[in-house]
């Protein structure tokens, strides 16, 4: 996994639900920076974040939208089950 592939995730999922990359990066990071910096390259993170990110999305990913076939899909965590 990569910061291209967090960012790719944030938009798709942007697009789908209408929300902003800040909405989502609140959401997501707790940091309505997160992606934008990622997307300028004007930060990276750290694999624990990056695994926490890709969880929130598993776990918050609408039913209707096809995950990503490129991208590994954690289970999605008990709480979100």
């Amino acid at each position: 996994m990569n910061t291209e592939t967090l960012v790719m995730m944030a938009e798709i999922y942007s697009a789908h639900t209408g929300l902003k990359l800040a909405t989502i990066s609140t959401y997501a990071k707790n940091d309505g920076k997160f992606f934008r910096d990622l997307k300028e390259k004007n930060a990276g993170c750290t694999l624990k974040t990056a695994s926490r990110v890709m969880q929130w999305f598993s776990d918050n990913w609408a039913d209707d939208l096809e995950w990503p076939k490129s991208v590994p899909r954690p289970a999605k965590s008990k709480d979100a089950a």
